[in-house]
């Protein structure tokens, strides 16, 4: 198993931001997996970094990172996904094998347990619609168990795992079959709506900043609020979906949160709104980024 000392983030995260671990680790096994997550002294697990915001000052808990804890199978309509795996590859597997459920994630990239951790979805799908049970690390009773959907307490954007006590191993999940180039066409319509809304990672975001309030959404109040126009240090709000931040250069995890903060007032002051964060700060923070955070979790 790999462990690296001194471990730079940045470029393992799609945001391009991020410091130092003082510990990081590769595991390829469960068996690797379970003994880190019992033996390390307050692990944070990491998979495609995809929804988070590194800080620029690093973490000094040790890192697991999920990146080559990556397989998956398929059996007739069921697949099996470790926590590693990335969405798109599985989607497009899925795809192949005839498979409907998950062309929502064909342009997601984040890996299966973080998709699962928020109950992401998209374009009228989410995954709690396909899943079917979980394997995960409890961290009070250092044991493994095993979660059903009831269990998973699903909801917008939420899950159990969320909670913190419990980290997803590996999940199944139930598809349909269905036509290939019917699924494919689903895909590619996905694919076209988020090359023309959202920013691809040449551009370096953490996808949707804000989650929608109910019946409505965070996009339409922050375009509402000229929020396309906002740029702070080398974070700017993207151009074609108020809802999303990109990294313009070397953007720090404090620029990232100042911009935040900016939208989440500029909302709250015009409607009366009081906008949730959909991403997750990670790591050390300064005074600044405390206090902003503070207000952003604890509204």
């Amino acid at each position: 198993m790999q462990h690296y000392t001194d471990f730079s983030l940045k470029n393992y995260t799609s945001f391009k931001i991020g410091g130092i671990a003082k510990n990081a680790y590769f595991p390829e096994t469960t068996e690797e997996f379970v003994e880190l997550l019992k033996t390390l002294e307050s692990p944070i697990v990491l998979g495609g970094m995809s929804n988070v915001i590194i800080s620029s000052n690093g973490i000094d808990n040790p890192i697991i990172l999920t990146k080559k804890y990556n397989n998956f199978e398929i059996n007739n309509e069921f697949i099996t996904a470790q926590a590693g795996a990335m969405g798109p590859l599985v989607s497009k597997a899925a795809a192949e094998s005839e498979l409907s459920g998950m062309e929502f994630m064909c342009g997601f990239p984040g890996s299966i347990g973080g998709i699962v951790a928020m109950n992401a979805g998209a374009h009228g799908q989410m995954i709690s619609d396909i899943f079917i049970s979980a394997e995960v690390y409890d961290k009070s009773s250092k044991t493994i168990k095993t979660f059903a959907i009831t269990d998973m307490d699903f909801s917008y954007r939420k899950s159990k795992i969320l909670l913190g006590q419990h980290i997803v191993l590996n999940v199944k999940f139930k598809l349909n079959k269905s036509n290939k180039d019917e699924i494919l066409n689903r895909m590619n319509k996905n694919n076209e709506f988020r090359k023309n809304k959202q920013p691809n990672l040449s551009k370096p975001n953490c996808g949707s900043v804000f989650k929608n309030p109910e019946n409505d959404s965070a996009g339409r109040l922050l375009e509402l609020v000229g929020a396309k126009n906002y740029c702070i240090g080398n974070a700017k709000v993207f151009e074609n979906h108020a809802n999303f931040i990109i990294n313009t250069g070397n953007a720090t995890s404090t620029d990232i949160s100042l911009l935040m903060k900016k939208m989440y007032n500029e909302v709250k002051d015009k409607f009366g709104i009081k906008l949730k964060p959909e991403v997750r700060f990670i790591g050390k923070m300064n005074e600044v980024e405390r206090e902003i955070w503070n207000e952003l979790l604890n509204n």
